[in-house]
């Protein structure tokens, strides 16, 4: 086979159905690998798969002279574009094949993933490389390499990490196809294909924890008795935070809450109501629209601000507040009960009983380990709460611990039934057996890991989510980091909701059930920088700089799964907490400082790339995934640490970039939705071991080639629809495709360019390529974009406005009436979208420019009524009346790029959404054309009807 054979991956992709099927799997829950436990930044399932099958089929160019043989052999008048035809038609097949593997229904086809294998087969002459992702994290990667029929290798330095791939890739094969051993669980079934087997055991020993964790504990857990006298289980009880009133003439116990509501479904709201009786707050509950809560008294606590006191009024800071925690520890008192009703939650005020029933000494043996050092991250120790164990109430420490016991003895009877079936005992899980005691630590295994997920929802930094389409526990993680909690949610381990054991344990047991299960997988415990790449070709997805800290935030489960698992995962558990001096995370708070963090991060990333290019596989790409925000702007320009750190350790470790491919791991409403401007997508990059020929280039040199190559290739993005917010970050690829194609960019002074300025000159293109967009605008749009570069949609003197109307021959007059602006008291303002009219026709508008139509589709997409239907009837009807809707989406980016250099964030989301909805809107003007094409045939239709009559 040809070491030169182009990839697919280096050559095209069906990027559109990728991101699609990527952005859909967001959605998708049950089942779902990314459910078997919790783990930070997972790149989608459809993106690893397709760029894995990509990274490995040649492209059709490769057979370029065999399809132009076959040209002059069928006597074809022209050889040359029958080949072309050929590779272009061989193109779309392997497309039309990518487009149907990575749709998520169609994982249990196996006739078409049996086709997916061969041709990775052909192109590979019958022995594909094996898959290595030494970042493995959750398991993404090395899970759709064993599902397309290759050796997967994963490693990490993270025992978290490692366990969920060993439950995903290694534990699952090594007992397909085997019938469950509780007894008469396998009933008159005939066959238990892949890992079905196995979770029907998990199931049932999980289902044999919950009963006997109740029997001992359920006590501590009252169901709620109702007014009619019946009784329905608690789903969580609410509690806030407390600290003594600084006032000496107040001095109560005064509650530190985040917000009073509980429910704010409508016409069913509920909110908790404080009243000071005796020197002491009582709680109840209000339903009454007249006295619920407003922006103004709605809660007592701010992180940022303080307190104030329910009784007094005092203002209480929030260093009182932190001394408090430190030195007295913070109280707690319950304020609700969220009981389970049978059409909606059923709030009620606190109780003895159930204070009681709370009030339970601490356990024995609890983890009692210290959080990690990362203010940004880590927010409560601060506040007094330092370790592990001081993040649980008494009564979650002692569930917590019943059912961390109960695996051990979970995992007895697993071995008893298991020989009773006639399994032989043979060795460990951990040394390699595939007996009767492998498999009780196998079922035993994922039973903790249905612990480790209840975490989440069983602790006392869980807040209730009052929003009308949940009213339900909010885990730990909602974002990458463990907050500080106010009022918090105690779920009950036996309410059937969020928080309950079977629960999760249902939640585990699906992944099981889909999971391949099926040929080569092996999980190492690794540190990527030092460990061996021989006869692997990689595909990974390392850590981004400094956004996530994985160890620290890890340690919360692995405290919990180390006490259930370090009699069975030895070796795994053998720390107290998960090591962390290895770990390539640019943590400044672990490596004296920024600078610090900066060069171990850079020097780690050299020598895992130095090592994989030492042993790599000429035959094969490697694909690296990355998404960190630029966001550094000096005088010099815009670059980032993030990249420059990752691709400085590629290129001098002797790798080239051949092709970038932005995927979208994002939902395309995500932004909008939680107000941030976060990434949507990740980049792919393809490399390749640079020749040791490879010549040098000046300053001068390159940067004409990067403005001879990078605008054609940013159009290609646009129209691409990659999200503007992403625009810099896709950019990187081709412009370090020129870069690293050189042994060195030599500048005038004779030094070699370093990656942070070669990543300054391509965002001076980017900056170049968008702007120069502007001049295909019309006056009116180009006045508007001027104005808002100036002002944003603030006031501003008219004199000024006029002046630049005039330069911009535009009328403000004509805009005013145009209904872009308003004018008057000697002031003029652009309107927002959020100020513009509902129910707007561009058929109606006797003034219509690109600026009136892309703050309409901006309006129509951020409004809950319509919203991707409108902006399609709006697009239609624009370019009916002759706007360009390809400018219109030009101008999204443009305005979007000025939003992000003068901090207007919540506009720069609101263009964001446009140019990355830009396929959902085009598809919905068609819909619009074709409903209005077949509208006008219908009414013609009558008409003729009436003529015949």
């Amino acid at each position: 086979m040809s070491l030169s054979k182009k990839k697919l991956i280096e050559v095209a992709l069906p990027l559109d159905a990728i991101n699609a099927q990527s952005a859909r799997e967001k959605s998708i829950r049950h089942g779902h690998p990314s459910t078997l436990h919790l783990w930070w930044a997972r790149r989608p399932l459809a993106t690893a798969r397709a760029v894995l099958f990509a990274q490995l089929v040649d492209d059709p160019s490769c057979r370029e002279e065999e399809f132009r043989a076959e040209g002059t052999a069928r006597g074809e008048t022209d050889a040359d574009a029958f080949a072309e035809q050929r590779v272009e038609s061989e193109r779309e097949r392997l497309f039309d094949l990518i487009t149907r593997m990575v749709d998520w229904d169609n994982l249990g086809d196996e006739a078409l993933f049996d086709e997916v294998r061969a041709e990775i087969d052909h192109s590979t002459g019958g022995k594909p490389p094996a898959i290595l992702d030494p970042f493995a994290g959750g398991g993404t990667i090395p899970l759709e390499a064993q599902r397309l029929g290759l050796e997967a290798h994963a490693s990490d330095l993270n025992p978290v990490a490692v366990l969920i791939n060993k439950a995903l890739i290694e534990i699952p094969s090594k007992f397909a196809n085997r019938p469950p051993v509780y007894p008469d669980a396998a009933g008159e079934r005939i066959g238990w294909p892949k890992a079905t087997g196995l979770a029907e055991d998990v199931r049932r020993y999980g289902a044999w924890m919950r009963d006997e964790a109740e029997r001992r504990i359920g006590h501590l857990y009252p169901k709620a008795k109702l007014e009619d006298g019946s009784e329905a289980n608690v789903i969580a009880w609410i509690w806030a935070r407390t600290v003594t009133c600084p006032n000496p003439a107040c001095g109560i116990e005064m509650p530190l809450v985040r917000s009073w509501w509980l429910g704010k479904k409508k016409g069913k709201e509920a909110y908790v109501v404080p009243s000071v009786v005796d020197g002491r707050v009582e709680y109840s509950i209000g339903h009454d629209k007249a006295g619920a809560p407003t922006k103004e008294n709605d809660g007592t606590m701010s992180g940022r601000k303080g307190a104030i006191c329910v009784s007094c009024s005092s203002a209480v800071s929030v260093d009182y507040i932190k001394d408090q925690g430190v030195h007295g520890g913070l109280g707690a008192t319950l304020i609700a009960i969220v009981a389970e009703g049978r059409r909606q939650r059923i709030y009620m005020e606190p109780n003895s009983e159930h204070i009681s029933a709370a009030s339970v000494p601490a356990p024995q043996d609890v983890p009692t380990q210290k959080l990690g050092i990362d203010p940004r991250n880590i927010w409560t120790p601060s506040y007094g709460l330092k370790t592990y164990a001081s993040l649980f109430t008494n009564r979650q420490l002692t569930a917590l611990t019943t059912f961390s016991d109960l695996v051990g003895e979970a995992r007895e009877q697993v071995m008893h039934d298991a020989l009773d079936k006639g399994i032989p005992e043979g060795e460990r899980l951990e040394e390699g057996g595939a007996g009767a005691a492998a498999y009780a630590d196998a079922v035993s295994t994922y039973l903790a890991q249905a612990i480790s997920r209840v975490t989440n929802k069983l602790s006392s930094i869980c807040t209730w989510d009052s929003s009308p389409k949940m009213e339900s526990v909010r885990g730990v993680f909602a974002r990458q980091a463990i907050p500080m909690a106010w009022d918090f949610a105690e779920a009950n381990p036996f309410g059937g909701s969020g928080g309950d054991y079977l629960e999760d344990l249902a939640w585990v047991t699906r992944v099981l059930d889909r999971l391949p299960a099926a040929g080569y997988g092996v999980v190492e415990s690794a540190d990527a920088a030092s460990r061996d790449y021989e006869n692997v070709v990689l595909s990974t997805d390392p850590p981004y700089y400094d956004n996530i800290g994985y160890s620290d935030l890890s340690d919360y489960f692995y405290v919990w799964l180390r006490r259930s698992l370090r009699a069975i995962h030895q070796d795994l558990f053998s720390t107290m907490l998960v090591p962390k001096a290895e770990e390539l995370v640019a943590n400044p708070y672990r490596h004296g400082g920024r600078e610090g963090a900066r060069d171990f991060f850079e020097h780690g990333f050299e020598d895992v790339f130095a090592r994989a290019r030492e042993s790599a596989n000429s035959a094969y790409p490697i694909t690296v995934y990355y998404a960190f925000k630029q966001s550094e702007i000096d005088a010099e320009g815009t670059a980032s640490t993030g990249w420059e750190t990752i691709l400085g350790s590629m290129i001098r470790a002797g790798w080239s970039i051949t092709a970038t491919w932005p995927v979208r791991s994002e939902l395309g409403n995500r932004m909008i939705a939680s107000g941030t401007n976060a990434l949507a997508s990740s980049i792919v990059l393809a490399l390749r071991p640079r020749p040791e020929t490879a010549p040098p280039i000046d300053r001068r040199s390159f940067s004409a080639e990067l403005r001879a190559t990078l605008p054609d290739a940013l159009r290609a993005l646009q129209q691409g629809s990659v999200a503007p917010v992403d625009l810099a970050q896709a950019a990187i690829g081709p412009g370090m495709a020129v870069f690293s194609k050189y042994s060195e960019v030599i500048e005038s002074d004779g030094s070699s360019m370093r990656v942070r300025e070669a990543l300054r000159q391509i965002n001076a293109v980017l900056d170049e390529v968008v702007s120069e967009q502007e001049g295909e605008f019309d006056a009116d749009t180009r006045w508007c974009i001027a104005w808002y570069e100036g002002h944003g949609f603030d006031e501003a003197p008219y004199g000024e406005a006029e002046t630049l109307a005039n330069a911009k021959n535009a009328s403000i007059d004509a805009l005013r009436r145009a209904g872009v602006l308003r004018s008057g008291g000697g002031k003029v303002s652009l309107f927002s979208p959020d100020e513009l009219p509902e129910g707007y026709d561009p058929a109606k508008d006797y003034r219509i420019s690109l600026w009136e139509i892309t703050l309409h589709l901006a309006r129509a997409l951020n409004d809950d009524s319509g919203g991707l239907d409108v902006a399609g009837r709006i697009l239609n009807r624009a370019e009916a009346r002759g706007i360009n809707g390809s400018a219109v989406h030009q101008l999204s980016y443009l305005l979007h790029q000025i939003s992000e250099k003068k901090g207007r964030t919540s506009a720069q989301i609101l263009f964001n959404d446009v140019a990355a909805s830009w396929p959902e809107i085009r598809a919905a003007a068609r819909a619009d054309e074709q409903t209005s094409t077949s509208r006008a045939v219908s009414t013609q239709l009558d008409f003729d009807s009436l003529g015949e009559i």
